[in-house]
Parts: structure tokens; sequence; C-alpha cells
């Protein structure tokens, strides 16, 4: 890769981990009204997937981020991001509505967000990362 791709990479890995790692910790702020939002959006298991969904989000944003294990992190959150899109941006359980926009606003832009978790999880992390590092030192 030439510099200015390694560049774009190492910047596009910093959006996307920030993307996550914030709502990531706005969960934690807002425990109870995000438990309430996953019951209303009917998903099972909510007591066990918040903090789930939580722990992954930060710790694989941050790792997205650094670049360790990226592709496997950015793997994961490309799944992630298709289960919630799922349960939480049903748009088309919706009458039509202001709201039903939205919500097929929100799906089609975390499928765009999971198709640059797609690539990164086929190309890797670029040489700025520590994946390259440690490549480099074996």
């Amino acid at each position: 890769m030439r510099v200015i791709e390694n560049i774009c990479l190492l910047l596009g890995r910093l959006l996307m981990g920030i993307y996550f790692i914030l709502p990531g910790l706005q969960k934690i702020t807002s425990y109870q009204t995000m438990t309430d939002y996953m019951l209303a959006h009917n998903v099972p298991a909510t007591a066990f997937l918040l903090p789930a969904t939580i722990v992954i989000q930060v710790t694989l944003g941050l790792a997205i981020i650094i670049g360790f294990k990226g592709k496997l992190a950015a793997l994961i959150l490309a799944g992630l991001t298709l289960v919630i899109s799922i349960y939480m941006h049903d748009f088309w359980s919706m009458a039509e509505s202001l709201e039903r926009t939205h919500e097929t606003q929100n799906f089609f832009k975390n499928m765009g967000i999971m198709a640059g978790l797609l690539i990164v999880s086929s190309m890797g992390t670029g040489w700025l990362s520590l994946d390259n590092r440690k490549a480099k030192n074996i």
C-alpha cells in the first residue's frame, strides 16, 4: 500500500473506532434508558446482551483504532452492526411515517458502516497498526 492509502486507512479506523466507542460509553451512562429501548424492540436476553454490546463496542472499537487483531475486530463489529440494525432499525415493520424514514436511513447508514468494516476485515489495518508492527517483528 502507498503512504496515502495507509494514512486514509488510519483515519478511517480512527473514525470507525470512535463510532463504536462513544455509543458504547453512552450505553453505560444511560443504561436503564437503553435497556428500556432494547426491550421495546423485543431484543431477547437484554440483561446479557446490553453489557456484552458495551464491552464489544468499547474494546473492539479501540482494537480497530490501534490496529490490534484488526481483521477479527472488524468482522465481529460487522456482525454486531448487522444484528443491531435488524433489531433496532426495523423500518420494514413500521407504517409510513417520519419515524420509518428515519429508521430506514439509520439501517442503510449502518449497512455502509458494515461495508467499511468488511473491507478492513478483508484488507487488514495497514502499516500504521499494531498488527503490522507485530508481523514485522516475527
